[in-house]
Formats: structure tokens, C-alpha cells, sequence
């Protein structure tokens, strides 16, 4: 079988192609540059929230280089071409895999594509979403849930990619361990560490034809935009619960509510 990954540069998406190259049947990748891991505080910001604002990515980066590693390349010797937002939909990437005609295109990390790029794979086509659909659809959706008092909800979503923002048929579905101690992106990277893992089971299932059929998502749940986050709502993440979230919810501070999630094993 022959996979074609599509994947952005991050430390978490780096990680997630290191598993499925070690499956041994990547014959091509494109690397979207993604924005820095450490982002220039908004203006306006007073001195106190400017601080969260350092704090929240700094914590990030350090969350990253702690689960997945401090390199930032692939050890690939096949096709691989690097691209921006703005070029990944361009007549480039659509010949890159018109001449790969992968039978599994993965993707994750990159900006959306449009209908004529995914016009360009014929054979399976899959988004590695992280946030778990339809209830955290869009963006930022790693942070959301802790921010909605219901960490239990953060996990992963395999599924087909569709012109719908994380709207396509469920493929497969991780929710990260809930360990004490975490803080946000801790539990951000349990979800991309198991969905990695998962995600190489996924690829070997589908070689093996032995992939169930994806689940249509029969609720639109809620699309997350990138102006729906604002500095503003660290404050209840570090300065209300201390940036223990999990804590609380394993206190019995919090609903309780399992997902009721998708498996193919």
C-alpha cells in the first residue's frame, strides 16, 4: 500500500509521520510550514495577561519537546516537498500526488484543502483531527475542552476528509488518559501519543482490507473558530483552577461524562 502524508511542522505532527514511516509504506510527504511555536503577544495586552499569553505557548513548547522530541526533521529518503499555507492548494501538490497515487492520502496539521486538490487522490483520503468530533470540530480544539470544564473530551478523530471542517465519516476516535497532575498540554500530548500509536494499527488494518466501514456524523456539534480564542480565556485555565483541570474532574468537581466514542478495535 502506499501512503502519501500531508503534514504540518510541529512537533506533534512530526511525531505522528515517525510512527506511520516506521509502517514502511510512505512513498511521499508534504510539509506545511506551520506558524512559531512561540507567537508575539497581541498589543493591547495589559502586563498580567501578556504574561499568560508567554506562559500558555512557552508551556506549550515545552510540553512538545518533552513528549515528541527536539528534532525537527524526518528521517525520509523518498519524495518530499515543503510548502506554505498559501501554496498547498496549487497545481504543485496536485501533481505530486497525481504521480504518487497514494492509496491512502493522511493528513494532519495542514490548512484545509480545497475540492480540487482532494480531487487529486483517488484512493482513501484521511484527516487526522485533533479534537474529537462533532463535539470539537475547527481549531484550538486541544485546549477547548479544559476550557469547558470537560477534559475527558480531549482526544483525536480519524476521518474521511470531505469539503465539511472535520465533518467527514469517522474513521476511528482516541480520548487521551486522564493522569494527575496534567496540565493542558500535557493532556494535548497523551492524545497525540495515543492516537499516534493507533494510527499505525489504522494503516495496517486498510492494507489489510480489514477496515470497518466509517460512521457519518449525524450531528453538525460545534465548529471552533480561530477568532473564538482569546488571551483572555487563559485566565480561567491558569489563574481559577491553577491550570489543574483534570485534578478537578477526577475530584468529582466537574460533570461527569464519558464520549461515546468511535473503535475499530
Amino acid at each position: 500500500m502506499r501512503i502519501v502524508l500531508l503534514i504540518g511542522s510541529h512537533p506533534r505532527h512530526l511525531f505522528v509521520a515517525r510512527q506511520v514511516l516506521a509502517t514502511g509504506m510512505v512513498t511521499g510527504i508534504v510539509v506545511e510550514t506551520r506558524e512559531h511555536m512561540l507567537p508575539t503577544p497581541p498589543t493591547g495586552l495589559g502586563d498580567d495577561l501578556r504574561a499568560l499569553f508567554n506562559r500558555h505557548f512557552s508551556d506549550r513548547d515545552m510540553a512538545e519537546q518533552k513528549a515528541f522530541g527536539l528534532s525537527n526533521r524526518l528521517d525520509f529518503d523518498g519524495n518530499m516537498i515543503n510548502v506554505t499555507a498559501e501554496t498547498l492548494n496549487t497545481p504543485r501538490v496536485r501533481e505530486f500526488l497525481d504521480v504518487q497515487k497514494p492509496d491512502l492520502a493522511l493528513v494532519y496539521g495542514v490548512h484545509k484543502l480545497n475540492n480540487e486538490t482532494l480531487s487529486h487522490v483517488q484512493g482513501r483520503f484521511w484527516n487526522i483531527h485533533g479534537g474529537l468530533s462533532p463535539w470539537y470540530r475547527g481549531v484550538t480544539t486541544l485546549f477547548w475542552p479544559s476550557y469547558m470544564l470537560e477534559p475527558q473530551a480531549t482526544g483525536m478523530t480519524v476521518h474521511e476528509v470531505t469539503s465539511a471542517i472535520d465533518g467527514g465519516p469517522i474513521v476511528h476516535q482516541v480520548a487521551a488518559p486522564l493522569v494527575r497532575g496534567d496540565g493542558v498540554h500535557d493532556l494535548a500530548c497523551r492524545a497525540v501519543t495515543t492516537i499516534a500509536e493507533e494510527v499505525k494499527m489504522l494503516t495496517t488494518m486498510l492494507a489489510d482490507d480489514a477496515i470497518a466501514p466509517a460512521t457519518t456524523q449525524h450531528t453538525v456539534g460545534k465548529i471552533w473558530r480561530a477568532r473564538d480564542w482569546q488571551p483572555e480565556h487563559l485566565q480561567l485555565i491558569y489563574e481559577l483552577y491553577e491550570n489543574r483541570i483534570v485534578d478537578h474532574y477526577l475530584n468529582g468537581r466537574f460533570k461527569q461524562w464519558t464520549p461515546n466514542l468511535i473503535h475499530q478495535f
